[in-house]
């Protein structure tokens, strides 16, 4: 049995002893969603998570994500096995930040992405997802309403709602490294091959796509597609889940650089420590979780998608 082999099945046990559910997102190393419970995007695995009888939640993600999952099961031993795991979009805008906003803008509803910390939530009015973002926006019924932290995601949901949209100028760094001409390029190489991008990338490479997708959004679209070929524009943990789904397709990386270094720091290894150690829980104050979870509620009213 190699090494692999031998921690997985001695997390698994842990897993049990623990009374603990493992998610993993769709970003993370192809071993760790293999061994995981649960494998998908954030929102939706926090969700799952919070409807288990599980009393601990082993986030193989980011730290908003565990957060996240924090907020909507608060009886529940939240752990990220790598607690240096951030993301550098949720980093760049704080509460403080969304406070000014609000101050700026009175009376514009402020619709956050969930890629956000546990404060930002709470100061917001909604949240939604890469999925959703577009209905929750238009659900707020305002003329006017202002998009935090994505830069990106908000010029399309922009493109795809009559409401002036204001917003926060974040971004995915990983997702902005994808240029017009690694799409272009993948184009030519895969003549015929539909392109397919997440919202998180640039406007003019989204203006190349065929479809616009979130992650989960993406898998659906690829087990329905009968082309055999399609070049995916989002970060390469997605390739593990879309090839054990689809394995008689080609699936194209447009570019080499869709690496997020954060969603790869979790190793086996980590999984297990945490797991032994009961360490690296993850909280959020009930007063800021309260507030959140309020934000989180209204946008699965709206439409979780």
């Amino acid at each position: 049995m190699d090494d692999n082999n031998k921690i997985s099945k001695d997390i698994r046990a842990l897993l049990k002893e623990r009374d603990a559910v493992l998610l993993a997102h769709n970003y993370q190393r192809g071993e760790i969603q293999d061994i995981a419970d649960f494998a998908g995007d954030s929102l939706g695995l926090s969700i799952v998570a919070s409807k288990t009888e599980a009393k601990t939640i082993v986030f193989c993600g980011v730290h908003f994500m565990a957060e996240s999952a924090a907020i909507l099961s608060p009886e529940k031993t939240v752990i990220l096995p790598r607690i240096d795991a951030g993301c550098p979009m949720a980093d760049m805008i704080t509460a403080d930040d969304l406070i000014k906003v609000k101050a700026e803008h009175p009376g514009v509803p402020i619709v956050t992405y969930v890629n956000s910390s546990a404060a930002v939530k709470a100061e917001s009015d909604i949240c939604c997802t890469s999925a959703n973002a577009v209905k929750v926006t238009k659900s707020v019924g305002a003329p006017k309403v202002y998009l935090a932290p994505d830069r990106n995601l908000a010029h399309w949901v922009a493109r795809n709602t009559d409401q002036e949209i204001l917003y926060w100028d974040g971004y995915c760094p990983t997702h902005e490294r994808l240029t017009v001409e690694d799409v272009l390029a993948a184009k030519a190489a895969n003549p015929g091959a539909p392109f397919i991008a997440h919202p998180e990338c640039r406007p003019a490479v989204l203006d190349l796509a065929e479809e616009v997708r979130s992650t989960s959004g993406m898998i659906a679209y690829c087990k329905e597609s009968s082309e055999k070929t399609i070049i995916v524009g989002t970060e390469t943990g997605m390739y593990h889940q879309l090839r054990k789904d689809s394995p008689d397709k080609v699936f194209v990386a447009p570019s080499n650089r869709l690496v997020c270094p954060n969603m790869k720091l979790t190793s086996l290894e980590d999984v297990l420590e945490a797991l032994e150690r009961m360490d690296n829980v993850v909280t959020v104050e009930e007063d800021i979780r309260v507030r959140a979870a309020s934000a989180l509620e209204k946008m699965m009213a709206a439409g979780r998608d």
